[in-house]
């Protein structure tokens, strides 16, 4: 739709139906991917959307050259190619143990968990986690078996929750709300904006050429893609501790933002080329940028 829009209000259809995608997406990948993928290869999901902005970039840069008419629609459009691309490869991808064995069908999540996993030991480890999580006996070896979901009202769940619920569960939502709390903090940091904002920052820097802007702007996405493999050695050679590399993360950030925001307050009150500014404003931005990827960021 954003290919062929003839009018504003089309565009703006066919972004609203983009983000719902988008949403969904969101939601179940990270979910599936974590059912049905051995623990090593799991960031790769993450590497793989920084390098997609990073292509991203690339690609508008190249558009860039063409007629303003032509370019913007290619910029949308190429991203038909994908769209289609990924439902063709949704067909082969195998169904999700979890919902298998939440649905009785141990023989065939037994029979998924052997061609995802690493090993045999792996695979029966894997179901007997789900067993225990689906509430089925890990002894229970039939291939298909009656699974009986006992419901409670919302009244009653929400009383176990913060009631009479067991240390455990009180234990899990602690871990809940800190969660959505790093989520809110995540977004709070306005990366988005800066990114968004970053030609507009450029120019205020001293960089006035379009194509010089477009280039340091790929330069953003570049050093996001290259600081979110940091984390992945840190975390898998080095051993360094996500909780240490998110501490590091959000002292970074903060050093960045407020460097970012005293330098381009400076630029903007003094009527004369402020250097010291222009430099630093480029480098807390892409900083900003490192430091969010190497803990911040959805990692």
């Amino acid at each position: 739709m954003g290919l062929f829009s003839p009018n504003y209000a089309f565009l703006m259809i066919g972004r609203f139906l983009v983000g719902v995608g988008v949403g969904f997406t969101l939601m179940i990948v990270p979910v599936y991917t974590a059912e049905v993928s051995p623990t090593c290869p799991r960031c790769i999901h993450e590497i793989s959307i920084t390098i997609g902005i990073m292509l991203g970039y690339l690609s508008n840069f190249a558009f860039s050259k063409l007629l303003l008419w032509l370019g913007w629609r290619l910029m949308l459009g190429v991203g038909v190619f994908p769209s289609v691309l990924i439902p063709l490869g949704v067909l082969a991808l195998p169904e999700s143990p979890h919902w298998l064995v939440m649905r009785g069908r141990l023989g065939d999540a037994h029979r998924v968990l052997q061609k995802i996993s690493d090993s045999k030991q792996e695979a029966q480890q894997r179901l007997v986690d789900i067993k225990s999580v689906a509430g089925i006996l890990e002894s229970c070896n039939e291939d298909v078996i009656e699974v009986i979901n006992k419901k409670k009202s919302v009244e009653g769940v929400w009383k176990e929750m913060f009631i009479t619920g067991t240390p455990a569960i009180r234990h899990i939502i602690v871990a809940i709300i800190s969660i959505h709390f790093f989520h809110f903090f995540q977004q709070a940091v306005g990366l988005d904006s800066i990114i968004l904002y970053s030609p507009t920052i450029f120019k205020k820097a001293g960089i006035t050429s379009d194509r010089e802007k477009l280039l340091a702007t790929v330069a953003v996405g570049c050093t996001n893609t290259f600081f979110i493999l940091v984390p992945m050695f840190l975390w898998d050679g080095f051993r360094f501790g996500r909780r240490a590399m998110l501490l590091t993360s959000f002292g970074g950030l903060t050093v960045s933002l407020f460097t970012l925001g005293t330098c381009l307050t400076a630029i903007g009150h003094s009527d004369k080329k402020v250097t010291w500014a222009a430099v630093l404003s480029i480098a807390s931005m892409y900083s900003s940028v490192a430091s969010f990827s190497i803990g911040a960021g959805p990692n």
